[in-house]
C-alpha cells in the first residue's frame, strides 16, 4: 500500500483509539521502523512519557544542534535519569558547520532569512534526515493550535521531503491541557516554561513571550511575519 493511502486509512481507522492504541498500532504495523523526535519541550515531555511508561519499542531521539540552552541539557539529563531508557543523539556534519561559521561567523542568521535557513538547514534538517532514515513513522510533539500554519494539520500527514509518515497524536491538545499532564504526573520539564519562553529551540534564535503575542514569536523574533518554522516539518519535496 503506498504511503498517501496508508496515511488515509490510519487517519479513518484509528480516529477512535487511544493514544496508547495508536502508538501501539504503529509499533505492531511498523516493527523497529517508528521514531519519535524530542526537543524536551512540554509537547515532547509528555509523548516520551507516554512510549516509555508503556515501555513502547519506539527509538526516542534528539537533534543537538550545538547551540541549545543549558537548561534543555538539563532536563535531556532528568529524563534519562526518571525513565532510564536511552536517548539517541543527531549532530549535525561537523565539516559544514566549520564551513558556515568560517565564512560567515557564528552569527550569521540575524543577517537574512536565507542565512537563518541555511544554518537550521545545516544543524536540524540534516540531522533529522538521519534520525528518520530507515523508518516507516515519525511521531511528533505538533500541537495544531501552535502556529497559523499548523492549524489544518492533520493525526497522521504524508511528509513527502522525507518520505515518511508522521503522526501528531498531541494534534488537538491545547497548551493547558498539555501542561495538566506534565504537572499531574509530575514530568520533567524545562525550567525555561517558567519564564514565559514556550517554543524552545537554539538558544541565539528563541527568547521569552510576552502575554498576548503569538505562540512562535519567541521564535526567530527579528524576522517579520508568521508561520516561521525552520524546515522540519515542510511536507514540501
Amino acid at each position: 500500500m503506498q504511503l498517501q493511502q496508508l496515511t488515509e486509512k490510519y487517519n479513518k481507522e484509528l480516529s477512535e483509539k487511544t493514544i496508547v492504541e495508536k502508538l501501539q498500532y504503529m509499533v505492531e504495523q511498523h516493527p523497529e521502523k517508528v521514531v519519535f523526535t524530542t526537543s524536551f519541550g512540554y509537547e515532547d515531555q509528555v509523548i516520551t512519557d507516554v512510549i516509555f511508561k508503556n515501555d513502547l519499542d519506539i527509538k526516542v531521539v534528539t537533534l543537538d544542534t550545538g547551540r541549545i540552552f543549558p537548561e534543555t541539557y538539563k532536563v535531556y539529563r532528568s529524563t534519562l535519569e526518571r525513565y532510564k531508557k536511552p536517548i539517541k543523539a543527531y549532530f549535525p556534519p561537523t565539516d559544514k558547520v566549520e564551513e558556515l561559521l568560517d565564512k560567515k561567523g557564528p552569527f550569521s542568521f540575524y543577517d537574512s532569512l536565507e542565512n537563518r535557513k541555511e544554518c537550521c538547514f545545516i544543524r536540524k534538517v540534516i540531522p533529522l534526515k538521519r534520525a528518520l532514515e530507515g523508518n516507516d513513522i515519525w511521531i511528533t510533539g505538533l500541537r495544531a493550535s501552535q502556529s497559523n500554519n499548523r492549524s489544518d494539520m492533520q493525526e497522521f500527514e504524508l511528509d513527502e521531503g522525507n518520505n515518511i509518515i508522521k503522526y501528531n497524536p498531541l494534534m488537538e491538545w491545547s497548551l493547558e491541557e498539555t501542561i495538566s499532564y506534565v504537572k499531574e504526573y509530575n514530568v520533567p520539564y524545562n525550567v525555561l516554561h517558567d519564564k514565559g519562553f514556550v517554543s524552545i529551540g537554539c538558544q541565539p534564535c528563541t527568547r521569552a513571550i510576552q502575554p498576548g503575542e503569538d505562540f512562535r514569536a519567541g521564535r526567530w523574533w527579528w524576522e517579520q511575519g508568521s508561520g516561521k518554522e525552520c524546515g522540519l516539518h515542510s511536507l514540501k519535496k
